[in-house]
């Protein structure tokens, strides 16, 4: 059966909405030396910037399932990528560092309390097509990791906001206003049957979804960790003008993940992709850090390319239907590993930077 024109208007608002949920989130990166030089942040405080948010994914995920329950998949949209777009545009007001982390704290909260509606909307909206409409929803989550890494500096947003970072954050929580209108006007109220109102909380005695979300929270670890790490680490290494190639390049190697595995599936799937993932993670980090000059951005990608690898591994290697249903529980799991397993923005030369 074909797709009509009103399925690709929903696989067009699925896209977008992927994009929403790290459209904010991943702006900051490029800008942390920026925010940090002018707000003398420690490095704690660069660290809740990028790593909030993700904690946030793992306090608000459950609750943010029975929001779903309670408003519908509209009403917990609506909710969730409206503070997206209006905290995440506050983030610079001020600017203050307190106003910057409470708003980055409410964005995180209204990521969380979107990211569980999404596959309800691709069940509701697909039901006999779930395996394409997550993979053009999770296209959606690579490109708005991509995008604004690429986009805000040097060129794109920055250059536009006349070098205000504050301008800058806010730019983009504007296309996440005008995606959210839309994807809210065509999102039904309440999926049929009331399945999400049945299954809000996670049955944890699920041993696959714990699993899958270890592997998964990990990779994200080593994947967030990485984006609050290379800003200040290149900054404070002489090596300012790499940041944004960096950034770039960790960050859309994650789209090489699937055409690869089409190509090589018994190479990079299986045992032998979980073992390569994680080697592959290692010696990508160990040769960031040692690799001096233009090193960076050689294992920039190498770093992204296999943490995405790792992320993806579990939809690669077993059934894409029981991945999409331990989806939910597998998300809080992602978050909670993550933020265990986070990491702590750099010291150069072995000397961690102090508050200015």
């Amino acid at each position: 059966m074909r797709l009509t024109r009103a399925d690709w208007v929903r696989l067009v608002l699925l896209w977008l909405g992927g994009i929403d949920l790290r459209l904010t989130m991943l702006a900051v990166p490029p800008l942390i030396p920026l925010i940090h030089r002018e707000l003398h942040l420690d490095e704690k405080a660069v660290g809740a910037l990028v790593s909030g948010p993700v904690l946030l994914l793992a306090i608000a995920a459950v609750p943010g399932s029975l929001l779903i329950a309670k408003l519908g998949v509209r009403g917990a949209l609506l909710a969730g990528l409206g503070s997206v777009a209006l905290f995440g545009a506050l983030r610079g007001f001020g600017p203050s560092v307190p106003v910057l982390l409470s708003a980055t704290f409410l964005m995180g909260v209204g990521v969380a309390v979107t990211q569980p509606a999404f596959p309800s909307l691709v069940r509701e909206w697909f039901p006999r097509r779930i395996a394409i409409a997550t993979a053009v929803y999770s296209n959606g989550i690579l490109i708005g990791e991509t995008l604004p890494t690429a986009l805000t500096t040097p060129v794109g947003v920055l250059p536009l906001a006349h070098g205000d970072w504050r301008w800058a954050l806010a730019s983009w929580s504007v296309l996440v206003l005008l995606s959210a209108v839309a994807i809210g006007a065509a999102a039904p109220a309440r999926v049929a049957g009331g399945t999400v109102t049945s299954h809000w909380w996670p049955d944890w005695r699920q041993g696959q979804a714990i699993r899958i979300g270890i592997v998964m929270g990990m990779a994200s670890a080593a994947y967030f960790g990485a984006n609050a790490f290379i800003p200040d680490f290149l900054d404070q290494t002489a090596r300012h003008n790499l940041i944004s190639p960096s950034l770039a390049l960790l960050n859309g190697a994650q789209l090489l993940t699937a055409p690869a595995v089409a190509l090589w599936p018994r190479l990079l799937t299986g045992r032998a992709g979980f073992i390569g993932s994680a080697a592959i993670m290692a010696a990508a980090q160990l040769g960031f850090v040692l690799t001096p000059g233009v090193g960076a951005v050689v294992w920039a990608p190498v770093l992204g390319f296999s943490t995405a690898l790792a992320y993806r591994l579990p939809a690669y290697s077993g059934s894409a239907a029981t991945l999409f249903q331990a989806l939910p529980y597998v998300l809080t799991l992602i978050a909670v590993a993550g933020v265990i397993g986070r990491t702590v923005p750099p010291a150069a030369d072995g000397k961690p930077y102090k508050k200015q």
